[in-house]
C-alpha cells in the first residue's frame, strides 16, 4: 500500500520544508510514502473563494484513482490521539485499497465534490494551523503511527 499526502502548492518556508522533508525520509523505512504537490490555482485577485476551491477540487479529484480512499485533513474532522491514530492508520492499511491519499486543502478548503468524494475526514486540532504546518504535523504524525506500530520507542505516554 501507498500512501500519499496530496497538498495545494509547494511549501514555501524553508523550515517547514526541512521538517518535512526530514519525516518524509524516516517514513521510507516503514511505508511506500509521498507527497502529491496540486498547482495552486489562485489565478486573480478576481478570483473568488469558490471559484477557487472548485478548480483546486477538480485536480485533487483528477488525481485520485479507482480504489484509492480518500482522507480529508479538516478542522470538522475527526480527533485523534496519536495511539488512536496508529490504529486508524493501521485499519486502514489493512482494509485492502491500493492507496490511501491523506489530502490537505487549500486556502479556502475543500470544493462541495471533494467533500462528497471523501471516505473520511480528520482533524488534527480543533485551532487553526498554516497549510505548511498541516503539512509538517501530519508526516510527524504519520512517523510517530509507524514507531507506535512497530513498538519503537520515539512515542511516550
Amino acid at each position: 500500500m501507498k500512501i500519499v499526502l496530496s497538498v495545494v502548492g509547494p511549501t514555501a518556508d524553508p523550515i517547514m520544508r526541512q521538517g518535512i522533508e526530514k519525516y518524509q525520509a524516516r517514513l521510507r523505512h516503514y511505508v511506500d510514502f509521498e507527497i502529491n504537490v496540486i498547482a495552486d490555482k489562485r489565478l486573480s485577485r478576481a478570483m473568488t473563494e469558490t471559484a477557487q476551491k472548485q478548480l483546486e477540487g477538480e485536480a485533487l479529484l483528477a488525481y485520485l484513482k479507482p480504489g484509492d480512499m480518500l482522507i480529508l485533513l479538516d478542522e470538522r474532522g475527526r480527533q485523534f490521539t496519536s495511539r488512536e491514530f496508529a490504529g486508524e492508520v493501521e485499519r486502514r492499511m489493512a482494509s485492502g485499497c491500493k492507496r490511501l491519499i491523506y489530502a490537505v486543502g487549500g486556502p479556502y478548503g475543500f470544493s462541495e465534490e471533494v467533500y462528497a468524494r471523501a471516505d473520511s475526514k480528520i482533524s488534527l486540532s480543533k485551532m487553526t494551523f498554516s497549510h505548511e504546518m498541516v503539512r509538517l504535523f501530519f508526516v510527524e504524525q504519520l512517523y510517530r503511527a509507524m514507531t507506535i506500530l512497530r513498538g519503537e520507542p520515539y512515542h511516550h505516554d
